[in-house]
């Protein structure tokens, strides 16, 4: 097997590991909707960590890295992301908040323009137009959806595309949790100083769910990184997409939620958008 084919089986395994992984968070992020975001994407925060520090310390890897500055930006994109991504999760029906966050694969592919030199071709411009489209019916169209939802899911997307670019720039340049480490480092104080004045002490099973919303989002940002560091941005992004599915079948055995066909259509559009940019990707 070609040595690029052996990358891609890799990248591919790696991201749906991540994918997953992901899916399983979201859904303990929607069972803790009652606790301020901040304070949910500070016990995140805590998790990682501890967890990727002493793992870097027991690897004796320095924990800062050697690219500082663009390390620095990845956390705190991360750290915008996440708690835009955290804070729709808590606020709408699942599939709608996922699969605005999931936006992230074209603002991905666009900025990979600019920041990472990869070329895309002129009609793919029209796909992030139709995902576009995709989001207008979903707020349009679900009362439950509202323009700062929208607008807060949007934002996550962006920050997250920044992210994965800032990691495929660093490619090999550093290990993978060393990259992961700047977004806790970052994220710890400016969801700590929230806390201090807003803290609500979690109950019974919350902890278990914070938990396990640390482990999972662990995993899944560890593969996620490996995934973005070898791999064409473009080509492994859509694998996030799988969440939607995820999310469409949680939401509505576990949350009894429902879409009418116009929100549906909605999300549908985006997954096709993202599909067709995948597909004119690979064809370069």
């Amino acid at each position: 097997m070609p040595y690029n084919c052996r990358l891609m089986d890799k990248s591919v395994r790696y991201m749906l590991i991540a994918g997953l992984s992901f899916a399983i968070m979201n859904i303990f992020v929607k069972q803790v909707s009652h606790l301020p975001t901040m304070e949910v994407v500070f016990f995140r925060a805590v998790f990682s960590f501890f967890a990727t520090w002493l793992i870097l310390r027991k690897l004796r890897i320095p924990v800062l890295g050697n690219h500082k500055k663009l390390l620095f930006y990845r956390g705190a994109a991360g750290c915008l992301g996440l708690i835009g991504s955290y804070y729709t999760l808590q606020h709408i029906p699942l599939a709608s908040a996922v699969t605005l966050n999931y936006l992230s694969p074209l603002f991905t592919a666009v900025m990979g323009i600019f920041l990472v030199r990869q070329k895309l071709r002129p009609l793919q411009f029209l796909f992030f137009g139709l995902a576009l489209a995709g989001v207008v019916l979903i707020r349009g169209f679900d009362p439950r959806v509202s323009l700062f939802d929208v607008a807060v899911g949007l934002g996550a997307a962006f920050f997250a595309g920044l992210a994965y670019n800032i990691i495929a720039m660093l490619k090999t340049a550093e290990h993978p949790l060393v990259i992961m480490f700047y977004f806790p480092m970052i994220t710890l104080p400016v969801t700590g100083i929230y806390c201090l004045f807003h803290w609500e002490m979690p109950q019974g099973t919350d902890w278990l769910y914070l938990l396990f919303i640390g482990i999972m989002t662990q995993i899944a940002q560890y593969y996620m990184t490996r995934s973005y560091q070898t791999a064409n941005l473009a080509r492994v992004s859509i694998l996030n997409y799988l969440g939607v599915v995820y999310a469409l079948v949680a939401g509505y055995f576990l949350f009894d939620e429902t879409y009418n066909m116009l929100s549906l259509l909605g999300i549908g559009v985006i997954i096709g958008a993202v599909l067709l940019n995948v597909f004119f990707a690979k064809g370069k």
